[in-house]
């Protein structure tokens, strides 16, 4: 009986030499750090170096309690996405912007929820 000839499937990532399992791994990774119902909304209100006082960012969610503010804030900055600046003024004043490496994810990100628009037959707004 003749062997068959296995068919090599196209690499589906941009990155060659990137084996599933490498993928499935990196990517489990980076869905830790997002992981938590309020961290993508919290990276979308800080998207384009702005920068938020914790009331801001408070106003801008609503439904989001303070404590769970408080601990999505604490786990971002703890994995490098987020940068607190904390001046010694009374009353405290604490402001949040992303780091470098959290503004990387905004690409990645607007991929993510144009996919998702498009999936769901939602239009997509043009990109300028």
């Amino acid at each position: 009986m003749a062997k068959a000839k296995s068919k090599k499937r196209p690499q589906k990532s941009v990155y060659p030499g990137i084996t599933p399992g490498m993928a499935s791994t990196g990517v489990q990774a980076a869905l830790k750090v997002l992981e938590g119902r309020w961290k993508l909304t919290i990276l979308f209100e800080l998207f384009g170096e702005r920068t938020l006082r914790f009331s801001e960012l408070e106003r801008a969610i609503p439904g989001i309690t303070q404590k769970m503010l408080i601990q999505q804030l604490r786990d971002l900055e703890h994995d490098g996405i987020v940068e607190r600046t904390i001046y010694p003024v009374v009353p405290p004043k604490v402001e949040y912007r992303l780091t470098p490496g959290g503004e990387e994810l905004c690409p990645a990100l607007d991929e993510l929820l144009f996919w998702a628009q498009r999936w769901k037959g939602q239009p997509t707004a043009a990109v300028s």
